[in-house]
């Protein structure tokens, strides 16, 4: 008879896989739309909102902040809109990254370069700002949960007040409870030129997970030859699409709705498709309702699409409001939106 603690780990483990073998299909038939919650987000309140809207939409993966409260939040969001019985068709996928990745900075401002001028403020698209009164004067700072570190607050600063830090985390701490939870993928976001520190990460997460694992690249570092030696050495030794690769063209950039926000996205999934590696491509990074419709148009036979910046766009002016959760109207006019962007992105996968 198994004692307690080797139990629990056979019953994460039975479902880990149970979890591979469904998120796999869904792969593979390539109808799988990812919404981006925000590796920086932290907010459980935004979260539960986010994953129910578009959970009842049509999508069944979500990528989260890897953090419990978060992890609980998109359960809870699940669970409100999904019956029980189709409850193992949705999947969560915690997000964790290597130092001078865009997806796992804090911004920070400067009070004492800080003008007050509400620039910041102002191209924030995530309310991750706010007023404050510093000695008699007005002053903006941070509000850390809500803040994804996409740079717009930054590119608006003319006083040089906002720089960005990373909190790193100790993955042997963070993961195992988080696994514990019910995830069904962990992703690893590397958009760094930092190859050794990557690798140690990810040999980190292999060590916790036997699922499926994500690597989140883009070329902005990295050639095209590099990127794909890169992904070569970090799959090397793990199972034919066991691993999805996350390829980023313009990392949280999909707020305008055009051909060219996506374009580098295409790019480069066509990079990592023409490789021929046993993987899964995902196509992220200034995604919006045109990407998949240009990855047709270009040849490029992507496994999915994940959607951040664009998704939780067009809905924030209604899930913001306290009641969004309660009044059906709200909430119905919000899963209307959402439910057009699913149904256009898969329409071209």
């Amino acid at each position: 008879m198994l004692d307690n603690k080797a139990g629990l780990r056979y019953t994460y483990t039975y479902l880990i896989l149970k979890f591979m073998v469904s998120l796999n299909d869904l792969l593979a038939q390539r109808k799988c739309v990812k919404l981006v919650c925000g590796a920086g987000n932290e907010d459980p309140v935004e979260v539960e909102k986010l994953v129910a809207v578009y959970a009842k939409a049509g999508v069944h993966f979500f990528d989260l902040s890897a953090n419990a409260d978060v992890v609980k939040a998109a359960q809870r969001g699940i669970d409100r809109v999904i019956d029980k019985k189709h409850r193992d068709e949705y999947f969560l996928n915690v997000s964790v990254g290597i130092k001078g990745d865009p997806h796992v900075r804090k911004a920070v401002i400067d009070l004492k370069k800080c003008v007050g001028c509400a620039a910041c403020f102002r191209a924030c698209l995530h309310m991750a700002i706010k007023k404050a009164i510093k000695d008699g004067k007005t002053k903006y700072m941070v509000i850390n949960e809500r803040c994804i570190g996409c740079g717009l607050c930054e590119k608006a600063c003319r006083f040089d007040a906002i720089s960005f830090k990373h909190e790193k985390k100790n993955l042997n701490t963070v993961l195992p409870p988080l696994i514990k939870l019910g995830l069904a993928a962990i992703e690893l976001h590397a958009i760094s030129d930092d190859e050794e520190e990557a690798f140690k990460e990810w040999q980190t997460i292999t060590k916790h997970f036997p699922g499926i694992l994500s690597l989140c690249l883009d070329r902005s570092h990295l050639g095209d030859v590099y990127l794909i030696n890169r992904l070569k050495r970090f799959i090397e030794g793990r199972g034919n699409y066991t691993t999805i690769i996350q390829a980023d063209g313009s990392p949280m950039s999909g707020s305008n709705d055009n051909y060219n926000t996506t374009l580098q996205t295409i790019a480069t999934a066509d990079v990592v498709q023409k490789a021929n590696l046993p993987v899964w491509i995902l196509m992220s990074g200034g995604t919006n309702s045109n990407t998949t419709k240009l990855a047709k148009m270009m040849g490029v036979k992507a496994h999915g699409v994940s959607i951040g910046s664009y998704a939780r766009k067009i809905i924030d002016p209604l899930i913001q409001q306290d009641n969004f959760l309660e009044d059906k109207k709200i909430f119905n006019e919000a899963y209307l939106i959402a439910r057009k962007l699913v149904n256009k992105s898969l329409r071209y996968l």
